[in-house]
Order: C-alpha cells, then sequence, then structure tokens
C-alpha cells in the first residue's frame, strides 16, 4: 500500500473510531439520565436511516465489487451485483411470504453474521490489528461482534424485542410468541453463554496480540458495545448503531477502493470522495425505497409508526442477503478471512 492509502486509512479510520463512539454514547448517557424516551424518537434513528448511512452503504454494492476485482467499475460487474440482487432477494422475499417467522429468524442470524463481518473487517483493515489474524480468532470475532446488537438486546429488553419480531411478520400472516427465546431461563443461559463466549474471545485475542494497544481497541469497543445494548431500548439502540457504526464503517470501506477519492483523502479533502459516494448511491437508493413502496402495497399495509418500521426493516432484510454475499466476496478479494491449510 502507497503512502496515499495509508495516509487515507488512517484517517478513515480515526473518522468512524470518532462516528461510532460520540453518537452511542450520547443516547447511551441521555437513556439513562432521561429514561426512556418517547416513542418517535426511539424510531427516529431507524427512520433516518433511509437516507443517512443506513440504507445507502449498501447502495453502492454495484461498483464496490467490481473495484476490489479490477481495480475500476465495469459494465459486467455491474451486472453480475445486479443478477446477485435480483435473484437473492426474489428468493428471500418470496420466503416472507411463505414462511414469515423462519425468515426473520433468517434475517436475525444473516444479519448477525454481516454485523460480525463488518467489524472483523474494521479490526482487520482499517484499524490493523494483529490479534485476529488466525480463522478462529475471526470466526469468534464475528459471533461476539454481530451477536452484540442482535443478541444482548433481547437480554435487557425481551418484550421489546419480541414485540420488534412481531412488527416484522405480521404484515405476512406470522407471530413471534412461540418463540422459546423469550422465556426466562433460556434467555439467562444464553447471557452467561455469551457473556463466557466473550470474556474467552477477548482472553484469547489477547494471548495472540503482539501490539496490546490494538488488542485494547478491540476490548474497549466489545465492553462498550454490551453496556451500550443493555442499557439503550433495542429500537433506539439498533438505530444509532446501524446508521453511525456498522453503516460508516462499511462506506469507509467502500472509499478506500476507490483509487481517485484516496488521493483527495491524502490530501485531506473530504468533499470529493464523500461527494462521490452520495453520487454513487443515489439511483439505487431510491430503488429501494420504490421495493419499499411496493412492499407496503402487497402486503397489509401497517398503520402504526412500528409496523411501516418493521416493514422497512422486511425490506433491509431482503436486500441485506445479496449485500452480505457481495461483502464475502469483497473479505475474499481483500484477504481477510485466514483459511486453515486443509
Amino acid at each position: 500500500m502507497g503512502i496515499d492509502g495509508v495516509t487515507a486509512r488512517t484517517l478513515l479510520g480515526n473518522a468512524v473510531t470518532a462516528l461510532g463512539w460520540l453518537p452511542l454514547a450520547a443516547f447511551a448517557v441521555l437513556s439513562l439520565l432521561v429514561g426512556e424516551l418517547p416513542t418517535t424518537a426511539q424510531y427516529a434513528p431507524l427512520v433516518a436511516s433511509v437516507v443517512v448511512f443506513g440504507l445507502p452503504h449498501g447502495a453502492v454494492d454495484y461498483v464496490a465489487l467490481p473495484r476490489a476485482r479490477e481495480g475500476r467499475v465495469s459494465l459486467r460487474g455491474v451486472a453480475e451485483v445486479s443478477a446477485l440482487y435480483l435473484v437473492a432477494g426474489a428468493a428471500y422475499l418470496a420466503l416472507w411470504f411463505v414462511r414469515p417467522l423462519l425468515a426473520a429468524a433468517v434475517f436475525i442470524a444473516l444479519t448477525w453474521f454481516h454485523w460480525g463481518q463488518g467489524d472483523l473487517y474494521a479490526l482487520r483493515d482499517l484499524f490493523g490489528t494483529d490479534h485476529v489474524d488466525d480463522f478462529t480468532q475471526q470466526a469468534l470475532t464475528v459471533i461476539v461482534r454481530g451477536g452484540l446488537p442482535m443478541l444482548v438486546p433481547l437480554f435487557g429488553f425481551p418484550e421489546t424485542y419480541r414485540a420488534v419480531v412481531d412488527t416484522f411478520v405480521e404484515p405476512f400472516g406470522g407471530a413471534a410468541g412461540a418463540w422459546w427465546l423469550f422465556d426466562t431461563r433460556p434467555r439467562l443461559a444464553l447471557a452467561g453463554l455469551f457473556g463466557l463466549l466473550t470474556l474467552g474471545t477477548l482472553a484469547r485475542g489477547f494471548a495472540h496480540a503482539s501490539d496490546r494497544r490494538s488488542w485494547r481497541l478491540d476490548a474497549a469497543e466489545t465492553v462498550f458495545l454490551w453496556l451500550f445494548f443493555l442499557l439503550v431500548p433495542p429500537i433506539l439502540a439498533v438505530g444509532v448503531y446501524f446508521c453511525f457504526w456498522h453503516s460508516v464503517r462499511h462506506i469507509a470501506r467502500v472509499v478506500l477502493l476507490d483509487e481517485r477519492s484516496v488521493e483527495y483523502l491524502a490530501g485531506h479533502r473530504w468533499l470529493w470522495p464523500l461527494g462521490r459516494f452520495a453520487l454513487e448511491a443515489a439511483v439505487p437508493t431510491v430503488l429501494a425505497l420504490g421495493f419499499v413502496g411496493v412492499l407496503w402495497q402487497v402486503t397489509s399495509s401497517p398503520e402504526t409508526l412500528a409496523g411501516a418500521t418493521g416493514l422497512y426493516l422486511v425490506a433491509i432484510a431482503v436486500l441485506t442477503l445479496p449485500h452480505t454475499a457481495v461483502v464475502a466476496l469483497l473479505d475474499r478479494e481483500q484477504g481477510i478471512w485466514t483459511w486453515p491449510v486443509v
């Protein structure tokens, strides 16, 4: 990597750290001081994610993968990514109409992996840590980091978690009431197991770290996110995390794939790279919003803010499957995973 790439990576690493920690810490403090915010305020970050990083972060897949593979955007690359979205998205959408509860479970599991996958990239490439350099540690990191936003809210807010899952499946005729996860004993057992897994993962990383400063970054983020998702109501917590943590880190990854953006960032010129990202994300974001509108028409259209947001999240779910596949291909191109020798 040239000096421009190192400079751009350092600048973006510092930026995503600030953009992640500051909003999450602010909402955690606000929740402690004010208590439960009004429902409209809790849903605001998820609603804002339509344009504030959330939906747009995956809208640039059609240029990100060709740039990772070929160093440029090609019609063939765009066509391949578009075909992946159409085929995988259509198949998953069909599952929502046939087996909505199963589709919701797949969404949780898929998002768990994908959000862990995003943090693994950040640790490995954006922050340059050296303690996640073997497959076992990488797999453990993905499980823990993805489980923080997808599992920890269940421990502190089980009824809210159940209500959110219901907003996913109700437009398709499903209900989440029978899930064993919401019972007290399974939930407490999961909390204990996940806590032990978190400690074990951090301990193993510490043993493998030659640079303890990078391990401390991993540990600090992990502990911080544990506290954040235990303290902040799930809708608010996931919305803020989606916009300012996960999406911002992926945007940084995409920007670093573009040579011209790297050159501008190395010169501390931010406007051009950010403008280029916004321009490339604009049309797919509008198309995704059109897809939300279609879902609204073909389902039992929700009449509440919670229901409307749940349907928006179903649209996000359908887009998340091909998006996760694209990110997995990016991981392969960039050598994020260290596969064991067979």
